[in-house]
């Protein structure tokens, strides 16, 4: 049987852990500002559909790559404007809602991919971004620059959260609303802000996939990756940093169990080892969980001048 130890020695294999973990750091970074703020948004997948589709469209239509990956971005925040609408605005289910968006935004990517490439059996492609070899530095030089902008979105995102007004004002409306408004903030107008940011976080997430990790296209690329970023969220206790943490732990089960199913003397059935990433990551989040601190006011609408 094939040795870890080997996988684990081998560069390649953390170069696809950190590939893997990418879109996972945008998307759980993406849903920990909307929770945050009180917001749970369950439009995440058919969010990271979207902007998969919109920013590959816009390459593929003469865009620059970083053209793309604003469109992707754009398109997030407009359905997260239509979720903030709906959950802030009108007090709606915020689990009805995001269902909602993420069968909204998945039905219109494939329409739009159907009425664009009505005659195309295969994916038309585009030229994603080149590694950065020029950085010289092992396994990141191996990654486009969709990579180092996720791991720079960490700190941004825990520095932002911690370290100033509009932080602490987000943090306030996802565990005191009433509180935060008594102090002149605007619950509506900063669980809104939140939602946008983090939807377009999303947005950037899928755009990875068709600009990054692929040049194409196709449908059900997303995977469930979005429904991973949700628990990864519980799993980090709502915090940037232990969000790195989550993605990179899921992503290094799953590049394992590539390697393995890749292996000629597996002796286990493929199926187990796709379970493997999951079935981890789920005794990972049980063993967290439980002690995880989670916002106060998440999931609870909120209408100014209730109590």
């Amino acid at each position: 049987m094939t040795d870890v130890a080997d996988i684990l020695s081998n560069a390649s294999f953390w170069v696809a852990v950190l590939r893997i973990a990418t879109p996972l750091i945008f998307g759980t970074l993406g849903v920990l500002l909307c929770e945050r703020a009180g917001v749970l948004n369950l439009g995440i997948e058919g969010i990271m559909v979207a902007g998969a589709f919109a920013g590959w469209l816009a390459v593929y239509a003469g865009a620059p790559l970083w053209v793309g990956v604003a469109a992707a971005a754009l398109t997030g925040a407009v359905f997260g404007l239509l979720h903030a609408f709906l959950t802030v605005g009108l007090a709606l289910s915020q689990h009805v809602s995001g269902l909602g968006i993420t069968l909204l935004a998945t039905a219109l990517s494939y329409y739009g991919y159907r009425v664009s490439f009505p005659k195309v059996n295969t994916p038309p492609t585009v030229t994603p971004f080149a590694p950065m070899e020029w950085l010289h530095f092992p396994v990141l030089d191996a990654q486009t620059p969709l990579t180092l902008l996720a791991l720079l979105m960490v700190p941004v995102v825990a520095y932002v959260l911690y370290r100033t007004p509009a932080g602490l004002a987000v943090r306030m409306v996802g565990e005191n609303p009433q509180a935060a408004e008594g102090q002149g903030v605007s619950v509506a107008a900063t669980r809104t802000g939140a939602i946008v940011a983090g939807s377009a976080l999303m947005g950037v997430a899928g755009s990875f996939l068709t600009l990054s990790a692929f040049n194409a296209f196709f449908f059900n690329m997303i995977n469930g990756r979005g429904w991973i970023c949700v628990a990864l969220v519980v799993f980090a206790s709502w915090r940037p940093g232990k969000a790195l943490l989550g993605a990179l732990l899921f992503a290094f089960f799953d590049a394992l169990q590539l390697r393995l199913q890749q292996s000629g003397d597996a002796v286990l059935p493929y199926q187990i080892y796709l379970m493997l990433p999951y079935l981890l990551s789920i005794l990972a989040l049980v063993l967290v969980a439980r002690k995880a601190s989670y916002p106060q006011a998440l999931m609870k609408p909120y209408r100014k001048g209730e109590r």
